[in-house]
């Protein structure tokens, strides 16, 4: 189980048919069906599509926070269906940073505090995190807030703080689930093109919204309807 099959791809992520199906009762629900796509490493992707259209669950089998009932998403080569959960932890901390709509960041810690944590739990030393973490705030352009808890920040300062976050571990790939949904248009604007100089900078972007006009920034756009990929 903790052995993942691998294939040659040139692909950073790749799915095979991949299906998600839930039951909730004596209901089954298919909230993905046989989804095929390729993601190239260093490309700029939005997957966009109505609620209920299979967004969020694709997003969180493609960022190894679930598994699929069948199929396989492949990243760098590997199939992270065949993955244990130990293993499926790592791929998560070392290769893919998180960036949510609803910011997730824990409450009773600074923002500098929130951005070093992913590194504390990849055994980072103290003085080492501690530093990066002031470099990616400053990046993000909160140098001036960073010992500034959630509470005392806007919105938009709050996704800042967790796109720093998200870059804590150097990941090849970042994931936003609606990334800008809970800020206004300025701010959300803002965000994307932090999000455009970290495509230009190498990292692989994949953003899920809802919104035609940030989808528009991305370098591809993938629709999504009932659970399929639209080509």
């Amino acid at each position: 189980m903790g052995k993942a099959k691998t294939r040659k791809v040139e692909c950073m992520i790749h799915t095979e048919n991949l299906c998600k199906t839930y039951r909730m009762g004596d209901v089954v629900v298919q909230a993905l069906r046989d989804v095929n796509m390729e993601i190239k490493d260093g490309e700029f992707v939005a997957i966009i599509g109505p609620s209920g259209s299979g967004k969020s669950t694709l997003l969180n089998l493609l960022g190894c926070l679930d598994k699929p009932t069948s199929g396989a998403v492949f990243i760098g080569g590997t199939d992270t269906a065949s993955l244990s959960e130990n293993a499926l932890a790592e791929i998560r901390r070392e290769k893919i940073g998180f960036i949510f709509q609803q910011f997730n960041l824990i409450h009773t810690l600074n923002a500098l505090e929130n951005v070093a944590l992913p590194m504390f739990f990849a055994g980072v030393g103290r003085d080492v995190r501690l530093k990066k973490a002031e470099e990616l705030l400053v990046k993000v352009e909160l140098g001036e807030r960073m010992y500034h808890k959630p509470s005392e920040l806007s919105g938009g300062q709050q996704q800042r703080v967790a796109i720093a976050r998200s870059l804590s571990n150097d990941p090849a790939i970042i994931i936003g689930d609606e990334p800008t949904g809970n800020v206004d248009t300025d701010t959300g604007t803002a965000i994307m093109q932090i999000l455009e100089g970290l495509n230009r900078e190498g990292k692989t972007i994949i953003v899920v919204t809802h919104d035609a006009e940030i989808a528009a920034r991305a370098g591809r756009t993938k629709r999504m309807r009932d659970g399929k990929v639209l080509e």
